[in-house]
């Protein structure tokens, strides 16, 4: 079934998933500050061009750019309304935004949404929390930004509301150990003279090998471009989700050794050491999010 959605925020993922909603068939309405990129000049004039019931897809960073932007689409939209919060959106703030929307009878889901810069070719995988009728009203939405195949491979109604995020959160905390331990491996490889060819090395393990995966690819693809990383900076940032998921972790005494290390290991490369496991981490997180690199020479 088409439908004709909103989607507030254009950026890396926004603007991709507006394009991969209009090749499925559904007509997109975006609304960002930047005029370059907008489809309509206000959140206002956003609502005013959707069909009713409306859905309107949030994609902001987290914090409050997003509790700003739900609290003006609670004086826009109307009684039935949904709003999709796709951000990476701590969980706590969920029911807070779930209950100011629904004090004026809107809907509230919220979306962990993964696949960074390559969603729009790939498709992204969806974690859901929110009540099913409302699951089920987004389900064409869902089902053209997740991958092609089973649904139950790229889309999961993990709960309710505050249940999507939460998932994304644990997903990106795995995220940091995953990337970690490749990085680990690579300084190892990088420090053994035994080893004459890293990224042939590399290569070899992203076929057949228990190892295998995306990210694995990704970091190939990295240091055949660059074998050493000699212009990647081993300062490497983070996003929130994996500080979230170390301290969930000591809410509920799970031992998260590998997602705390992998965490900590960031917080050290800011300072002035240098490491090439954390070198490969930043190339890592430049591949698959885009996210920005601190070059070698800044």
């Amino acid at each position: 079934m088409s439908m004709h959605i909103g989607l507030i925020g254009l950026g890396k993922m926004g603007a991709n998933m507006r394009t991969r909603l209009r090749q499925a068939g559904h007509e997109v309405t975006g609304y960002d500050p930047r005029p370059e990129v907008t489809d309509v000049a206000s959140v206002a004039e956003l609502a005013e061009s959707l069909p009713t019931p409306r859905l309107v897809w949030v994609m902001v960073p987290s914090g409050s750019p997003t509790r700003d932007t739900v609290a003006a689409l609670a004086e826009v939209l109307t009684d039935g309304d949904l709003v999709v919060d796709g951000g990476n959106s701590r969980y706590t703030d969920d029911q807070h935004n779930a209950d100011l929307l629904s004090a004026k009878g809107i809907r509230y889901v919220d979306c962990g949404v993964s696949g960074g810069v390559w969603g729009l070719e790939n498709g992204y995988g969806l974690m859901a929390g929110g009540a099913e009728a409302d699951i089920e009203f987004a389900m064409p939405i869902f089902d053209a930004l997740r991958p092609p195949g089973e649904r139950a491979d790229g889309f999961v109604h993990a709960g309710p509301v505050g249940a999507g995020h939460y998932a994304k959160m644990v997903h990106n905390g795995i995220e940091y150990g995953l990337m970690h331990a490749y990085g680990e491996g690579y300084e190892l490889l990088c420090a053994e003279s035994l080893i004459t060819d890293v990224p042939g090395t590399l290569r070899a393990w992203t076929h057949g090998t228990v190892i295998r995966s995306w990210l694995l690819d990704l970091l190939v693809e990295a240091v055949q471009a660059d074998p050493s990383l000699a212009k990647i900076s081993d300062y490497t940032t983070d996003s929130g989700e994996g500080r979230w998921t170390v301290e969930e972790a000591i809410r509920h005494s799970v031992p998260a050794n590998v997602i705390s290390a992998a965490l900590f290991a960031r917080f050290a490369s800011r300072q002035d050491n240098g490491s090439p496991a954390l070198k490969a981490v930043s190339a890592l997180r430049n591949q698959f999010g885009g996210h920005a690199v601190k070059r070698a020479d800044s």
